[in-house]
């Protein structure tokens, strides 16, 4: 057995070999999902991973599948960030289960450190109205909440009635929307071509999954029945687009909500602010009164929600929006089938494991949200700014897309360079990449062959290629 402080080492060779790189030296506290993704991710770009926990199996089993170092301790001791090499560190990410853990974590590795960067995971709605004071008082860079991000990402997704995911560039003035194409769609059997040429230009269609196979289409691409779009336009475009396409649907104004988490908390909120009204069933009795007078406006059941006797007599028939939030992947993807079955509700199931997504997929869960990668993908797009930040062009918004096959990422284009006063026609791009949209001064533009890109613009690029840094990557 290892003791406090003992050090794992990884694959030394590679490691030498990515300081030549220039990438980051990371320390990552928590061996969770949110710190196993990380740090997988971020030794892949070649940055240099010391991953913190108390459980040596964690560590263990890490450092067997990629390129990091391990110490096995408390991330909050002095002398173990010592031993990490805080000291030469440009970003801890403390990311363990304890929110107070972690931002004592952070703040002292700020003290010790010279010139760490520092990335704290706060969780508990008790600090919700202080992150903005935590985070400037602490000196953080980010503090990230992954169930806030997921109940944001709800919401949105229920404004869509027909979306399957949101994701928002340019500030929210543009969307990037994910929907499936429906039996009698007059999509059916049309190019993206013809897409264009009668339906409407202000859209772009820069995905398609049919079945396990992805596309970056071109415009000779034919849309079949079943198949799985992602498109990209500013808000109300993308918003008028699939009522069209689509066929105009209500708005949500009930929901569902099973499981009384963090992540309900925050959903109910968001959602009373868009006035659509919540219920709440939750099994424990104490959370039911710590929940009633959190969200007074909320109805508030204590009770199973697996229990379908239960889910019958608070109406579920009726609603028109299913959320399970619940903390047992198990329990949502039963629930959600189930309501499916029952009703013409929108259905939402919250997973917290993405490894069985191809499975998953089959069985028409509606839109399905992964809080900690979520999380992860917020970090990570952080860093690649941070990495960045000597170059001209930074990283604005990043999203992983197709079950982590492609990424969406959003540039701002600080000054001239090789990308900018050339027609996008005569760029010589990468292979399976597409530049989707351009924010000019709150314009939301769907690029055309004429159009260039100038020095104040924010670009949104989709790639099948990972771990762009600059908007020069997309140069062959």
């Amino acid at each position: 057995m290892m003791g406090l402080g003992n050090r794992l080492s990884g694959i030394i060779g590679d490691r030498t070999r990515k300081k030549e790189h220039a990438g980051l030296n990371i320390i990552i506290v928590g061996c969770g999902k949110i710190g196993t993704t990380l740090a997988e991710q971020l030794s892949k770009e070649g940055h240099d991973i010391t991953i913190i926990d108390k459980n040596p199996d964690r560590i263990t089993t890490l450092i067997e599948g990629c390129d990091v170092m391990g110490i096995i301790g408390n991330g909050a001791s002095y002398s173990i960030l010592q031993e990490a090499g805080i000291d030469s560190a440009d970003l801890i990410i403390a990311v363990t289960n304890s929110d107070e853990l972690n931002l004592l974590t952070c703040t002292i590795a700020q003290r010790v450190g010279q010139n760490c960067a520092a990335i704290a995971r706060v969780r508990d709605p008790e600090y919700s109205d202080e992150l903005v004071y935590l985070q400037q008082r602490l000196g953080l860079a980010m503090i990230i909440n992954p169930e806030h991000l997921a109940a944001r990402e709800i919401r949105r997704i229920l404004s869509l009635p027909d979306a399957l995911g949101v994701n928002e560039f340019a500030h929210g003035l543009a969307n990037m929307v994910r929907f499936k194409v429906n039996k009698g769609s007059v999509l059916v059997g049309k190019s993206l071509m013809q897409v264009g040429q009668t339906i409407t230009s202000n859209v772009l269609v820069c995905g398609a999954e049919r079945g396990s196979e992805l596309f970056i289409p071109d415009g000779r691409f034919v849309i079949n029945e079943g198949d799985i779009l992602t498109i990209i336009a500013s808000a109300y475009s993308a918003t008028t687009f699939l009522d069209y396409v689509c066929g105009q649907k209500r708005r949500a104004r009930t929901c569902m909500i099973i499981g009384g988490g963090k992540a309900t908390y925050y959903l109910a909120k968001e959602l009373e602010s868009v006035d659509i009204e919540v219920k709440i069933i939750e099994q424990v009795k104490s959370r039911c009164e710590e929940l009633s007078l959190l969200l007074p406006k909320a109805i508030i059941i204590n009770g199973d929600g697996s229990q379908v006797s239960l889910l019958i007599e608070e109406g579920i028939e009726e609603e028109d929006a299913f959320v399970a939030l619940t903390g047992m992947d198990e329990e949502n993807i039963l629930m959600t089938l189930y309501a499916k079955e029952v009703s013409n509700a929108k259905v939402i199931t919250k997973l917290n494991r993405i490894s069985y997504n191809d499975v998953l997929s089959n069985l028409d869960l509606g839109s399905m949200v992964f809080p900690k990668f979520m999380a992860s993908e917020s970090i990570l797009r952080y860093v690649r700014a941070y990495t960045a930040s000597k170059e001209i062009n930074n990283i604005e918004t990043l999203y992983n897309l197709f079950d982590h096959r492609a990424e969406a990422i959003e540039f701002k284009i600080g000054a001239a360079s090789n990308v900018t006063g050339i027609p996008l026609k005569d760029l010589k791009l990468k292979d399976n990449l597409l530049i989707t949209l351009i924010d000019r001064k709150g314009q939301i533009l769907i690029p055309r062959g004429n159009d260039e890109l100038r020095e104040g613009d924010s670009v949104v690029i989709v790639t099948t290629h990972k771990g762009f840094r600059n908007l020069s990557d997309i140069l062959q």
